[in-house]
Formats: structure tokens, C-alpha cells, sequence
């Protein structure tokens, strides 16, 4: 049976729903890990999101994640029933969060194809003790063995009755969110979880395993149950509750008559009619006996479903009007994404390619139609572009919150008392973006834990008052996004780096120490092997770490800035692209070569004349415009390019400035503003500096695309 359940749309839908969940369940309890307990809202959402991982666990089967997060479920469901007093708090917070790693780690095992095997006995153990510590019990009770439930076979669709005195009837309605996939397994979900109190259960549709279509007539009509308890409403509404899948729970008591007549008799539906008078449902039923066909007929399995309410009136539960105001959400394997967005960039290039053809350039055409409709298509190509780019932007706060965790456990691993900080973590980047910077962000948080803060001894002994922290802040600025990680530590130690670089040789031959700024000394520990740690630990000294964050963020079209005061704390400032995409860009040529530089980078283009440039004695030069003083930077000479202009009368100056720094670029002639795709340099050309990938344009050649951070630092 296992491999039944254990297939292909099954198994995504599940891992894509709990991994949800668990990053749900692990964002609110870091968010309440300093407060004295979790409030009321945070434990009934916890316990939903166990419920809901068990009862989906169940149905496919693996049994470790199942009882780990029932256990869970029966710690957060005795809080929300007992509210005892003095529940250790970080204790609970540590269970839940080694819930959440064990949950994910056999989830992980199945995306990459594995089996979930883990073992979770140590945490059910440690679960058990901590339940019989808050109900104060004493330890080495033996507690009552629960019976074990039992899975049956798909082809069986009810429980057979038990005997008993004292059963009750009830009808369940069940309307699920419109936009959740495989609604037959949440369904299925909520009749094994019924199993637990029934003597026997009916439901509708009953093909809910074996027929795909099931699905949608679920999400379509709804999910209809019929069950035998000896249990009551309550009880019901304690096992099935509405969540992020379930959108209305209806619970309602029949008869046994009702009940034996089951979904297939046409009457099996409670109909009551609290507002027509007498004479008019006599008369409807002298017109159903005649066959009459005035009033819409229903479907075999239908629910009436009728208010308790007085007055209010009876409609199907299929001809409920649907909610209008609702946003509508679907899950897009993020690969179609990609490819959507690639056909968007040949889009691009294609739309410059008609608008650049040199058959438009003849003398004497009239254009003025072709205008209007190429003014329209690069319209629709533009919003196109913004629509499939803000599909691709997330926020960053789920990345922040995993940088949460670290904080948390490595402040307990290594005893320093540390607080954490969040600025700007709804910042939206491109999706493509968040994978490469994850891995970045998680080293430099653990360097600042490791190498930055300082012991609450050491802290204790400098007379520093504040309490540790890490901030992590986020921000837009430029076309660009800064991600910024920060620490109130001992700052770097510029001495202790010298000497490990002059150690292992990476000091300039021939250059004096001092002419080192603090920012050439504090890059050195972004080499791979460089590491200060004289002992290795779990945690660094292995000299590997800020070099993966460097190659990581290149990849991407990012720089990574160290800035750091002795005694107050570092500053690792990671700058990169809002997106990989499509950008806006200028451009220019130099010699026989095309450059395309970000728009947002460009300050102004400026005709300069000899007088106004100023040359130096050691070759560099610069110019005056309005009374402010500019670096030059000759392209054509900085990238070798031969014939290129060196009248700068007959060129063009372009300022460019990024953190209110200002170069002035030298070149040939400008070319115009183009939206371009941005393409990656291919691994087998060299990284040049100054450099952050290529593009096509119109003409179908290829135009370099300057890194404006790169050439001005």
C-alpha cells in the first residue's frame, strides 16, 4: 500500500504543503523564543500544523514523522486545554525546533529520492519526559499504552460497525480552499483521522484513492460524510478543524433513519424548511409526486444543509455562491518559471532586432503606422516583463528567519547570551537570487556568532552594558539590493590578519605593511585556507567558510564589503542585483566594442573640453565639471581596445556613481537606452574586473555589461 500512496503527485504535493508548514511552525517560534510562552494564537497554530503533518504522514505512510509530530500534537494540545503554569519555556522551544529539523531532514531525504528512515525514538523519548514533566507526573510512571491505529486497504471505503449502546449521527460538510492540489488526499486525511471515534463511516465521493477526478469535484461540491460515533460534536470539531486547507467546517446531528439511508437514497438530505408556510410545501410536494420540474432536482449525495439560525434560509451546499474577494494562489514549479522567463529574454532581443532592422533605415519610408504598432508591442513586451519579474520576487523574511535559528543555536552551543535583530526583511529579490545567497548569509552569521561576539564574560570584562547582537538588515538602493550583517562584538583584529597573511604569503613583494588600507587587510579573510581560529571548532577554523560567500554572491553579479571598528563590532555589507533578468541599460560604444552600464548607475552624460581635464604626474587624470572634481577612467585604454577616441572632445563623459562614490567613464559615442537580457559570462573566460556578464543586442552582436561598483572600487 505504501507504494501506492508513494507516488509522483502525491509525494509533491505533500512535501510542497508540510515544507510550508515547517517553515511556518519555525518563523512563529522564533519569533516568540525570548518571551515567557507561547500565547494562545501560536500554540492552536502549532497544534493545527502537527495535526495537519501527522494526518498527511499517516496517509502516506511514514510512520517516524507521524508519531514525532503526534507526540508534538498531544504537548500542544494539553497546553491548550490545561493551561498549566510554569512550562519551561526554552525547553519547549528546543523540542519544537528539534520536531522541525528531524520533520525536515526525512523530507529532505525524500526530495532527493530517498526513503524517510529516520529514527525518532530519542525525540519521542525526550517528547514523553517533558509531557510528564508539565502534567507532574512522576518519573517512571508507566503510562497506558494507546492503542495503535490501523491503516486500511484503499478498496475498502467505510468502517465496519461495532455494536454499542449510546451512538450518535452526524453529517460532515467539508468546503476546502479552492486553490490546495490533490483534494482527495486532505480528504482522505480528515477520514483517517475520524477513524479514531467512529464505529462507522461513510463518505462521498468514495473513489477518492482510485480516481483522479475526485479531486476536483471535491474542491467543486465539497466532501460529505456520514459517521457513527459514540463521541460527540465536539469531539468531532476537536479532530477536524479548518486550517490553510480546509475553508468551513459544518458539523450537523441526524437520525439513524438519515444515517442508513446513506448518499444513495434521493430524501437522505436534511431538509428543513423554516420559512415557507404550510400550503406552499404542501404544494411542492404534490409537484415533486407529479413529476413536476419546476424546482431544480437533486443529486443523489446532496446535503440541504440548513442553519440552526431561525429564520435563515436553506441553499445546496453546491450552489453556495463563491467568494469573489478572494486572491487565488497556485504552486509553479519554479524550472517553468526559468523557461518562461528565458522566452521573455528572447522576446527582448527578438522585439530589438525588428526595431533595429536596417531595412527601416532607408531613406524616404513611411514609418508612422510601423511606429505606432512597435509602440504597442514593446508596451505589452514591458508589462509582460514586470508581471512574470514580480512572480519571480519573494521576500526575503523566510531566509532572515532561518538566519534566526542559527542565531539561537549557536548562541546555546557556544553560551553567549545574543539577541537578534530583523530590518527590512519584506525586501522583495528575485527567487534565483534568495537560492545563491542563503549559503552567504548563513557563514557570515556564524562568523559573527563565532569570531565577533565575544563571550558574556569578555563582555563582562570590557564593560560593555549592551547585549549582544546580530542585525541583519535588508534594503533597495540603485536597482541593486543590500544585505547587511552586522555584530557589536571586538570588531577584526587588522594586526592578527597581517600576520596570518604575512604567514602565508599573500603580502605584495616590495610593498610596505602600512600602505595596507583597513579594507585591502579585512578582504584578506575572504581567501579560501585564511583562517585566525587557532583551534578548529564545529563552528570555524578550517579556513573555509568566507570564501564560499565571495564565489557564492559573484555568481549572482555581487561584492561583498568589510568594514569593522576594534571593540564596537563588524560590518559585512553583501550588494547585489534585484534581479538576474531583464534590466534597463545604456549603451555605448568604444572602439569596436559595445558596453551596456545599468541605468540606475548613470548619473549624467557630459560634452567636456580639454581645459576642463586635469592630468597627473604619474599619468592619472581627472576632471572639473561644475566646480567638482571626477576620477576619468578611459575604457578604451582600461580594456585595451584598439582604435579607440582620445579627443575627449570628440567623446563623451558619463558619470556614473554607486554609494555616493563618482567616477567618470571616457567613451567612444553613446548608442542609446535599451532594455537588455542580462547573460552570465561563461566560466571559461577569465573574471575581469569591472565586468558582470553580457548581453545581445538588436543587431545580434554581442555588448559587455560594466559592473559599475567594480570599476569605481
Amino acid at each position: 500500500m505504501a507504494e501506492e500512496f508513494n507516488t509522483g503527485d502525491m509525494l509533491s504535493v505533500y512535501l510542497f504543503e508540510n515544507q510550508q508548514l515547517i517553515e511556518n511552525l519555525q518563523n512563529i517560534v522564533m519569533d516568540q523564543k525570548d518571551a515567557d510562552g507561547f500565547d494562545e494564537d501560536s500554540i492552536n497554530e502549532i497544534f493545527r500544523t502537527m495535526h495537519t503533518i501527522k494526518g498527511s504522514s499517516g496517509i502516506m505512510m511514514f510512520d517516524e514523522i507521524t508519531k514525532v509530530a503526534h507526540r508534538l500534537e498531544d504537548i500542544f494540545f494539553y497546553l491548550r486545554e490545561s493551561h498549566p503554569d510554569g512550562v519551561p519555556h526554552q525547553d519547549l522551544v528546543a523540542h519544537v525546533l528539534d520536531v522541525a529539523d528531524f520533520i525536515s531532514g526525512e523530507m529532505d531525504k525524500l526530495s532527493d529520492g530517498g526513503e524517510a528512515d529516520g529514527d525518532g525514538s530519542a525525540i519521542l523519548s525526550e517528547l514523553d519526559t517533558f509531557l510528564s514533566e508539565i502534567k507532574g507526573e512522576k518519573p517512571g510512571t508507566k503510562k497506558k499504552e494507546e492503542p495503535r491505529e490501523t491503516e486500511e486497504g484503499p478498496k475498502q471505503f467505510y468502517i465496519a460497525p461495532e455494536t454499542g449502546n449510546g451512538s450518535s449521527y452526524f453529517k460532515i460538510y467539508l468546503t476546502y480552499n479552492p486553490d490546495i492540489e490533490m483534494a482527495s488526499m486532505h480528504a482522505y486525511k480528515t477520514v483517517f483521522a475520524l477513524k479514531k471515534i467512529a464505529e462507522e463511516v461513510l463518505y462521498s465521493p468514495e473513489d477518492i484513492l482510485t480516481n483522479p477526478e475526485s479531486s476536483d469535484l471535491i474542491v467543486k461540491e465539497g466532501f460529505k460524510i456520514i459517521l457513527r460515533t459514540t463521541s460527540g460534536e465536539e469531539d468531532i470539531r476537536q479532530i477536524v478543524q479548518p486550517g490553510y486547507d480546509l475553508v468551513k467546517v459544518e458539523v450537523y446531528e441526524c437520525t439513524a433513519k438519515e444515517f442508513q439511508m446513506g448518499f444513495d437514497a434521493e430524501g437522505s438530505e436534511i431538509m428543513i424548511d423554516l420559512e415557507s408556510s404550510v400550503e406552499d410545501i404542501e404544494r411542492r410536494s404534490e409537484q415533486r409526486a407529479q413529476g413536476a420540474k419546476e424546482e431544480k432536482k437533486i443529486a443523489p449525495g446532496d446535503f440541504v444543509v440548513a442553519t440552526k439560525e431561525p429564520g435563515k434560509g436553506k441553499n445546496l451546499a453546491k450552489d453556495r455562491p463563491k467568494k469573489t474577494d478572494k486572491a487565488a494562489f497556485i504552486s509553479v514549479d519554479i524550472s517553468k518559471m526559468d523557461q518562461l522567463m528565458d522566452l521573455i529574454g528572447e522576446l527582448v532581443i527578438s522585439q530589438s532586432v525588428v526595431l533595429q532592422n536596417p531595412d527601416l533605415k532607408v531613406p524616404g519610408l513611411n514609418l508612422d503606422n510601423f511606429n505606432k504598432a512597435a509602440g504597442q508591442m514593446k508596451k505589452i513586451s514591458t508589462d509582460l516583463q514586470n508581471v512574470i519579474m514580480s512572480m519571480r520576487m519573494v521576500p526575503l523574511t523566510n531566509t532572515f528567519q532561518k538566519m534566526n535559528r542559527i542565531v539561537f543555536d549557536m548562541s546555546r552551543k557556544l553560551g553567549k547570551d545574543v539577541a537578534f535583530e530583523m530590518i527590512g526583511d519584506t525586501t522583495e529579490v528575485d527567487k534565483n537570487i534568495i537560492e545563491n545567497i542563503s549559503d552567504p548569509l548563513m557563514h557570515l552569521v556564524r562568523n559573527s556568532m563565532d569570531h565577533g561576539i565575544e563571550s558574556n564574560e569578555e563582555r563582562m570584562a570590557a564593560g560593555k552594558k549592551e547585549k549582544a547582537k546580530v542585525t541583519l538588515t535588508a534594503k533597495t538602493e540603485s536597482g541593486k539590493v543590500f544585505i547587511i550583517v552586522s555584530d557589536n562584538g571586538k570588531g577584526l583584529d587588522r594586526e592578527q590578519i597581517m600576520a596570518k597573511a604575512r604567514q602565508q604569503g599573500l603580502l605584495e613583494p616590495g610593498r610596505a605593511e602600512s600602505s595596507y588600507s583597513d579594507k585591502e587587510i579585512y578582504q584578506f579573510i575572504t581567501l579560501p585556507g585564511f583562517s585566525t581560529n587557532k583551534k578548529v571548532t564545529e563552528f570555524s577554523g578550517r579556513g573555509v567558510g568566507m570564501d564560499v560567500v565571495v564565489s557564492n554572491i559573484q555568481k549572482v553579479g555581487g561584492s561583498l564589503e568589510i568594514d569593522s571598528e576594534p571593540g564596537k563590532g563588524s560590518t559585512m555589507v553583501l550588494k547585489i542585483p534585484l534581479t538576474l533578468a531583464i534590466i534597463d541599460g545604456i549603451v555605448m560604444e568604444t572602439g569596436n566594442s559595445s558596453f551596456v552600464m545599468e541605468t540606475s548607475a548613470v548619473r549624467e552624460f557630459v560634452h567636456v573640453t580639454g581645459d576642463m581635464m586635469i592630468h597627473e604626474p604619474d599619468g592619472a587624470e581627472s576632471v572639473m565639471i561644475r566646480g567638482e572634481c571626477y576620477p576619468v577612467l578611459r575604457l578604451g585604454e582600461f580594456y585595451h581596445i584598439d582604435d579607440h577616441q582620445e579627443d575627449v572632445e570628440e567623446g563623451m563623459m558619463v558619470i556614473v556613481e554607486v554609494d555616493n562614490k563618482a567616477i567618470c567613464l571616457f567613451v567612444d559615442h553613446l548608442v542609446g537606452k535599451q532594455e537588455i537580457v542580462v547573460k552570465p559570462i561563461p566560466d571559461y573566460i577569465k573574471k575581469v574586473k569591472g565586468l558582470s556578464g553580457c548581453t545581445q543586442l538588436g543587431d545580434g552582436s554581442i555588448a559587455l555589461i560594466i559592473d559599475a561598483a567594480g570599476l569605481i572600487d
